[in-house]
Order: C-alpha cells, then structure tokens, then sequence
C-alpha cells in the first residue's frame, strides 16, 4: 500500500482507482470539504448522493462536478435534508430506504462550529443537535443499506480534545456556555459514535472510522469574526510554536478532504475500523496529561474509548429514539 501524509491531496490517494459501481452518500455537499470529497469519488467513476440544506447553494457548488461526471461514468445526486430538524433526517432516511439502492462508503461530513448558544428545532444544543444527534439518526436508517465491505467515516477535528462528551448536561443547561467548549463535545461525539458504530457492525463487515481533516479555512468559520479568528489563530500558532513545534500549515481543501478518502476508500478496513485518523494514517493516542496545542497531533483516549462511546451511544438513543 502507497504511503500518505499531511500534504496529500484527494486525487494522489485515489490514483488509479476505478470506483465505477460503488455507491457513497455524503452528507454537506454546498461547500468545502463535502463538495471536494463528492468531486474526487464522482470523477473516479463512483455514483455519489450528496445531501444539503440549501439545494439551490449545492446546485451551483457542484454544477462542474455534475458536468464532468459523464465523462468519468459517476453521478452526483443532490437532496435536501437538514440535520437540526431531526424530521427532516427521518424522512429523507425512509426515502432513501425505500430506493434499497445500496452504499458501499457514507460520509458524516457536514457540522457548525463554534456557534452562539442556540437550539435545533428539537431542542437540543446546535452543536451538538447538528453534529452528532442528527448523524446518529442517520447512520441508523442507513445501516441497513450498507453492504458488506462498505465503511462509515466521520467528521471529527483534534479541536475533540476542547472537551469530552457530557452525558448528563448534553444542552448547556447547568453548564455555562461556551462555544468552543461545545466544538469539543460534538467532535469528541462524532468520533465516539464511528467507535460504537464500528462495534455494532463489524461482524457484516462493514466498518467505520471518525477523521480529522486538517485546519482548512471553510464555511465552517462562518460564525466567528474574521478580526476575532484571525487573533485566536496566530495565538494558537504562538502556543504550538512555543512547545518545539515546527511552523505550523494550513491545508487546501484537497489535502483537507484526503484523510476521509483514505479511510472511507483506501485504508485496510481492520487498520482503520473503530480508530480516529489525520494525514492519512491512524492517529496516535496521547495521553490525558501531555500538553498539546491546538495544532499538534493525536487523539485523546476518551474519543475512542469502547465504553465511552456505548454510553454515547445509549444516551443518543435515550435522548432521540433509534430511529
């Protein structure tokens, strides 16, 4: 097997792979790292259902993808679903379950980051309504149309280690709020929940892997000030710099999007099976009390811990129901 790194882009790891056949659902296809992955699986021939919550901004974001998928033998379909409406999630799901066409790779790649403090429509924290909540519901429904060797990825970020999950306050209602703080629980959820859903799978299998792809300047930073991203940016390269640390990089989009091809295409399916990965390989375990900074490498134990994600796992179902 080729070996990838950091500076890898989307079409170095699939170089030479021939997806026509293979089926992927992705969910955030309206911009950055969503449109990107869409773009490298439809041009290598694989048929791509890619969902948004405005249509019309997937519409134009994609149209050069769409145009170029003739050529390649790959198709890219769009559909409407919002993650914070969890009705809207289910009734995409049964629409989608109804088809009975199968997947061989789905993508929980669409999230918000470091949101003032508001609700989805069901009530729960944005963050981690959207984030983790809502791609619980989904992975559920389409289980079942996952066939044998296909994988699940989720989007996770080494901004997990802000915080673990809090089971018992999951909505900030005794805990003050803090948007980065909640960033942390939902990044730290999404890997928990490819941790339980690799667990609940791989007897069939079929396995599942969270992944950080990089810091990439997205929509995602939408709701913070550019003056106020732009500060915490250079003091966080400050502290990574001060801790021995080589110059830290921002990646494109392409080597952003790489790691989640590498995984969800690429990777040995045992390698990766219930891990968290960056830069295209499985990432290191760091201990709890090794100072890190915001950019340096490694997953806390508590994202990947079996029994921490069972617990996430219950409390999600408690909390939404399994469906």
């Amino acid at each position: 097997m080729k070996h990838f790194g950091a500076t890898s882009t989307t079409d170095e790891v699939l170089a030479g792979s021939d997806l026509r056949g293979k089926r992927a659902f992705i969910t955030g296809v309206s911009a950055g790292l969503g449109v990107e992955t869409a773009r490298a699986l439809v041009a290598h021939g694989a048929s791509v259902v890619g969902t948004a919550r405005d249509l019309a901004k997937a519409e134009r974001a994609t149209a050069q993808i769409r145009q170029a998928a003739q050529a390649s033998g790959g198709e890219l379909t769009l559909v409407q679903m919002d993650l914070a409406d969890l009705a809207s999630v289910r009734a995409l799901g049964d629409a989608v379950v109804a088809a009975g066409q199968p997947f061989d790779l789905v993508v929980a790649n669409a999230g918000i980051m470091a949101t003032p403090l508001q609700h989805t429509r069901d009530g729960f924290e944005s963050q981690f309504g959207t984030n983790v909540l809502g791609h619980y519901v989904l992975i559920n429904q389409l289980a079942a149309l996952m066939r044998q060797g296909a994988r699940l990825v989720t989007l996770s970020s080494n901004g997990h280690r802000f915080a673990d999950v809090d089971l018992e306050d999951p909505n900030f209602e005794h805990t003050p709020y803090d948007p980065w703080v909640a960033y942390g629980r939902s990044k730290t959820g999404d890997a928990l929940l490819a941790v339980a859903f690799d667990a609940r799978h791989r007897h069939r299998g079929v396995r599942a892997a969270s992944v950080h792809p990089g810091v990439i300047q997205t929509e995602l930073v939408r709701n913070i000030e550019p003056a106020a991203f732009q500060a915490a940016f250079e003091a966080m390269n400050a502290q990574h710099l001060a801790l021995g640390n080589p110059p830290f990089e921002v990646k494109s989009v392409q080597q952003g999007a790489a790691t989640t091809i590498w995984a969800g295409v690429v990777a040995d399916a045992d390698t990766i099976g219930g891990r968290y990965c960056e830069d295209c390989q499985v990432g290191e375990l760091v201990p709890d009390d090794l100072e890190l900074s915001a950019f340096s490498a490694g997953v806390r134990r508590y994202a990947v811990d079996p029994a921490r994600a069972e617990a996430l796992w219950n409390k999600a179902e408690q909390l939404v129901g399994n469906r």
